[in-house]
């Protein structure tokens, strides 16, 4: 019946920043941004998805700040960023760009990760001249540019016009989750998680979910129901690697096929069998490495940071 906003003992929960700050946006959205682990060490930055926070990203954090400097934000209305009025995928390319500005230096690249709507801030930011400026690399877990409504297996329904409408209703409900309890979590599990998920990954994800406030969650709903990134995909122009779970019913595998056939630089799909949604959480090693390795071949070996006496 706990309300805390993740779990507190175990591999998912968060470990302390070594700082926190705060990234002001666009429009003047104060954003909460983490970083772990060395200040000198390659960097890595993390978008959350949908109804989550940087708690979602505790087993990456956790192993990759050992030796990379791991840059974590909430996007606004989660966590600890506070709700705005503006919701819009311009919104969240503006955050992430404050987010880069504000913990890279002039010069600095960076492998960015999106998971879900944080890969959709990723597609939304591809054109901006800060996104160009830092991206070195980027991993796209669970995500999709457009139809989310219409791909969606939430409802065991046939696909069409009655699927759509009836998953649009059930995704942007203003109802409570109310606290986290055996039924809750069997229904979050059903709708985001594989049938294997370990009962401590299915009490993570409740805890974050269920603490995103309801009326940010169904602000953000309105926004993934007509979502249309086709665009940004084709303005991503940095290597990138998609992974998608093959049980994810929020955005399925159709999804991770259209990106790759669109991305000017794939570097392939992998699909995760039995997986579901929440990916870094169901496969924490693989979704790890596969951050680890783009930081290997796109950062570490060709960075070039402007030294601080060059760029005043």
């Amino acid at each position: 019946m706990s309300r805390h906003a993740h779990v507190t003992s175990g591999p998912y929960a968060p470990p302390a920043a070594a700082r926190e700050l705060t990234a002001l946006s666009a429009d003047g959205t104060r954003l909460h941004v983490e970083v772990h682990g060395p200040e000198q060490a390659p960097a890595v930055v993390l978008a959350h998805g949908w109804t989550c926070s940087t708690a979602f990203w505790a087993a990456q954090i956790r192993e990759l700040s050992a030796d990379h400097r791991v840059i974590a934000y909430d996007q606004r209305g989660h966590g600890r960023t506070p709700a705005s009025p503006a919701c819009t995928t311009d919104a969240l390319a503006d955050d992430l760009e404050a987010v880069l500005t504000a913990t890279l230096a002039p010069g600095e690249r960076a492998v960015i990760a999106g998971h879900s709507m944080g890969g959709m801030t990723v597609m939304a930011a591809s054109g901006r001249p800060a996104f160009a400026a830092h991206a070195a690399a980027v991993l796209l877990c669970s995500t999709g540019s457009a139809r989310l409504v219409d791909e969606s297996t939430v409802l065991p329904l046939r696909p069409g016009r009655v699927r759509t409408r009836l998953t649009h209703r059930v995704l942007g409900t203003r109802a409570p989750l109310g606290p986290v309890t055996p039924l809750a979590r069997r229904i979050l599990k059903y709708a985001t998680m594989g049938r294997a998920s370990a009962p401590d990954m299915v009490e993570a994800c409740a805890h974050i979910v269920h603490a995103c406030p309801r009326a940010v969650r169904h602000a953000w709903s309105q926004v993934l129901g007509t979502l249309d990134l086709d665009h940004g995909v084709r303005e991503l122009r940095v290597p990138t690697e998609i992974v998608a779970g093959t049980a994810d019913r929020l955005t399925p595998p159709v999804h991770a096929r259209t990106l790759a056939a669109a991305l000017p630089q794939c570097l392939g799909v992998t699909e995760l069998p039995g997986v579901g949604h929440m990916t870094p959480i169901e496969a924490p090693g693989l979704v790890t490495g596969r951050i680890r390795a783009l930081v290997a071949a796109h950062v570490t070996a060709h960075q070039h940071v402007i030294p601080a006496e060059e760029s005043a």
